[in-house]
């Protein structure tokens, strides 16, 4: 079992940098328009040689209310007839991707995502799948990870059991916070009654795992109220938890101008909230996996990261690395083999270029070796939190040290500091380290110096 994360202030204040979140590497902030149609049609024909199994994400953007820490790409409209003419653009671009690929490539993981997926009706959502069920190799013993992302304010029992008749067996549920004045200052009223009920309508509807979203960092948080939204979470027993710190760029998100800053929690009572929450989910029998997710012990995500088998994709933390990642409507982003592409984010475009029986693919990024190089390494630290260098070594043909001898002088202040131990061999996250692990990930970056970092968010 992995030791527990320690908890070091002064580690904490030196190492909170702006940085990316590792889904991928090279980040999205890389992808380019050189990368088109042509590229995703040779990377789909070269998954159907190898026969790579498959792992679909469908993005639903429409949300009748908006909330405004959201940076999702999403449309708000109280309008349910405008997603009908999405869902007919979308159906043409399952027929056109899946034309390209084998039906023998099983569809290992299936995730639906938003926006809220569960904006669509009862009919639209059977159509969809029935969509992906004619096209791909959807599984039909419930052995796959199908899961979908839940507003409760927008699902009810009978929801959840089309949900689990349709073949999703996992959930996860936005809940962000649950004190009231907080909930008004980012215009999401949702109580702990719609949370429950959702939750044990999947328990009882046998759904396979439950998650839950948390946020730190919003207005008129304190410690003391976000404690006992934990406490209250923790009761509900979900298999996961994913603690986000809130980012603050309403320079880039406009819902988020509607938010006053001086509502917003201080650095020192984030740190506060976060450090509470990680003694609380630890009491509770949680295991830090990383970043921000928490998993039982029993969880999936726990027994890979124990076995050194967890990846880390567009997903998050997942067990199915090893697909390859369709994208599917508005600026969905797939990962087939070395090539990532992104459709369109503007709805408009996107539609447009599957009028013209066009995919929406608008950027992307084919890697290089290097680029698959220290993708391997960033993997590796982001979660296992330790690398061999014999396997990079013998994987890419590669002298460790010497490739990187430029990083070692911050690898040793890293050691220094106690982030990490390092030797002739390996490195080692330690406990003090963990929560810091995309600070060592940058290390490993090679774009990042050329890159504006208050695109991203702070590691804590």
């Amino acid at each position: 079992m992995l030791d527990a994360i320690r908890w070091d202030t002064d580690l904490i204040r030196r190492y909170d940098l702006a940085g990316p979140r590792y889904t991928s590497y090279p980040t999205a902030v890389q992808f380019n328009s050189q990368v088109g149609t042509f590229d995703l049609f040779h990377a789909l024909r070269e998954s159907r040689k190898a026969l790579r199994p498959l792992s679909l994400y469908v993005h639903v953007p429409f949300c009748a209310n908006i909330c405004y820490y959201c940076a999702c790409n999403k449309v708000i409209t109280k309008d349910r007839g405008r997603a009908l003419p999405y869902l007919q653009r979308l159906e043409q671009e399952i027929q056109l991707i899946a034309c390209h690929l084998d039906p023998n490539q099983k569809v290992e993981q299936l995730h639906f995502g938003g926006g809220t997926p569960t904006f669509l009706s009862h009919d639209e959502l059977r159509q969809l799948m029935a969509q992906l069920r004619k096209h791909f190799n959807l599984l039909d013993d419930d052995s796959g990870d199908y899961g979908i992302e839940i507003d409760p304010r927008e699902a009810d029992w009978s929801t959840m059991g089309l949900l689990r008749e349709l073949g999703f067996n996992r959930v996860s549920i936005g809940l962000q916070d649950l004190d009231p004045a907080v909930q008004r200052a980012v215009n999401r009223l949702q109580s702990l009654e719609e949370t429950r009920a959702v939750v044990e309508a999947a328990r009882t509807l046998q759904f396979r795992s439950i998650n839950i979203d948390l946020i730190y960092g919003l207005p008129k948080q304190t410690a003391e109220s976000f404690a006992r939204t934990v406490d209250e979470v923790i009761n509900l027993q979900p298999d996961r938890l994913s603690v986000f710190n809130y980012a603050h760029l309403p320079e880039r998100f406009m819902p988020q101008r509607r938010i006053n800053s001086s509502d917003l929690p201080a650095p020192a009572e984030k740190l506060n909230m976060l450090q509470r929450t990680i003694e609380q989910l630890t009491a509770a029998g949680y295991r830090y996996i990383g970043m921000d997710h928490f998993a039982l012990p029993d969880d999936e995500l726990a027994i890979a990261q124990e076995e050194s088998t967890l990846q880390r994709n567009f997903q998050g933390y997942t067990t199915h690395g090893h697909c390859d990642l369709i994208g599917l409507g508005v600026s969905a982003i797939s990962q087939i083999g070395d090539l990532y592409c992104q459709n369109s984010s503007d709805l408009n475009q996107y539609q447009n270029a599957l009028a013209s029986a066009q995919p929406g693919t608008s950027r992307g990024l084919l890697c290089n070796q290097d680029d698959r190089l220290r993708r391997a390494v960033i993997q590796q630290l982001i979660c296992t939190f330790s690398l061999a260098f014999s396997q990079i070594e013998q994987a890419f043909n590669i002298d460790f040290r010497g490739y990187f001898s430029e990083l070692w002088p911050q690898l040793h202040a890293m050691a220094e500091d106690g982030l990490i131990e390092l030797d002739s061999e390996k490195i080692v996250v330690l406990p003090a380290g963990r929560l810091l692990v995309r600070s060592v990930c940058m290390v490993f970056d090679a774009y990042l110096e050329q890159q504006n970092r208050q695109r991203f968010s702070r590691v804590i």
